[in-house]
């Protein structure tokens, strides 16, 4: 963040928490006990009023972070046997199982306290985002936890939310780690600064660590660009190409992130934090990633229906890819990886496509 930045970012957070000692306004609008207060938010013990839209995996990790921290939490989820089962057992019967969601409320989306919330939380697959942010009531800050373009139009998924605050969180935050307690940061990005800053106050703890970017642009990019890049690294692991071969594919994948965003007006500086180079380590790396493991099925003769099947949850990439390609012609940008996973998702052969891309002209980096 340049100095300037830094100084505005300041300069806002400290103006903040003085409006919010003093007056105990905004969303932060009742203060609990001391012994209700998280541990890892000591001395401010503010609660806010969150409901969580998308009870899959991260949806309900990113509902435990809520709670753990003291805030009264709402988990909606559109199937009403997977709500009653999550009301009589404290489990999601489908999900991040391990979660223990006692101390969490849950209900339909139909149900749920929308429009009273302080900031709804909206962790659904992009194909249905825009669908979902549209019928939302009230005008309450909306956090995105979705990484994707939207298919329809190839645009970054807050500008499909209007007439209301958005942020996104983003960086490498792996659901199962998360739900096990494990540490792990993000960062939050917002074209409202103040936005961003309150946000951050709400969600950071000793376990979770948020970190305030002003590059919404770069880093929606960035989170929607890595889980293509981590198809093809599951490609190159289930091929059993080698350490080099991947760690050199992972490379060139960040250097499509960056092209594609800078010149869609991202700042370099966001590939090198958690929301580019983090998020697409992990995500090419971690054994549990949907999208690496549907690129080692698919190496070894799957189909992407066959390997999201498999899988059983949204594997982001594959509905990202070609929207990300579409969107590279767009800008007159060069994505080879992208075309790359793109073609054998329409048939082509994986070992094909690793012999075209060795045998390209060779150039500087």
């Amino acid at each position: 963040m340049a100095l300037s930045h830094k100084l505005l970012f300041a300069s806002c957070r400290s103006a903040w928490l003085r409006h919010a000692n003093l007056s105990g306004s905004f969303w932060l609008r009742a203060t609990k006990s001391e012994d209700e207060r998280s541990p890892s938010y000591p001395g401010r013990g503010v609660a806010v009023n969150c409901t969580v839209v998308g009870a899959g995996s991260w949806g309900t990790a990113f509902a435990c972070l809520l709670r753990d921290k003291g805030h009264d939490v709402t988990l909606a989820a559109r199937d009403p046997e997977q709500v009653a089962a999550i009301r009589e057992t404290g489990r999601n019967p489908r999900y991040a199982q391990a979660a223990d969601l006692r101390g969490v409320a849950a209900a339909t989306v139909a149900e749920a306290p929308i429009a009273d919330a302080d900031v709804v939380v909206v962790a659904v697959p992009s194909r249905v985002f825009g669908e979902v942010v549209a019928s939302l009531p009230g005008t309450t800050p909306v956090l995105s936890l979705t990484k994707g373009l939207d298919p329809q139009t190839g645009e970054r998924l807050s500008t499909l939310v209007h007439g209301r605050p958005v942020a996104v969180l983003s960086g490498p935050n792996i659901a199962d780690e998360i739900v096990r307690g494990l540490p792990a940061a993000a960062v939050v990005a917002s074209d409202d600064l103040e936005l961003a800053v309150r946000l951050q106050l709400a969600v950071n703890s000793s376990i979770f660590r948020v970190y305030v970017n002003e590059d919404i642009v770069g880093v929606e990019l960035c989170a929607a660009a890595k889980n293509v890049i981590a198809l093809a690294a599951g490609g190159a692991d289930g091929l059993q190409l080698g350490d080099n071969a991947k760690a050199a594919l992972v490379a060139r994948g960040l250097a499509e992130m960056r092209r594609l965003a800078e010149v869609a007006g991202a700042r370099p500086e966001t590939f090198a934090g958690l929301a580019g180079m983090g998020d697409l380590i992990v995500t090419c790396w971690a054994p549990t990633g949907r999208n690496r493991r549907a690129g080692v099925l698919i190496a070894r003769g799957a189909s992407a229906a066959e390997a999201q099947a498999e899988i059983g949850m949204v594997v982001e990439g594959l509905t990202t890819a070609p929207v990300l390609r579409d969107l590279s012609h767009r800008l007159g940008i060069e994505l080879p990886i992208t075309e790359g996973v793109c073609a054998v998702l329409g048939g082509e052969l994986l070992t094909d496509l690793v012999e075209q891309l060795m045998r390209r002209e060779p150039t500087t980096e």
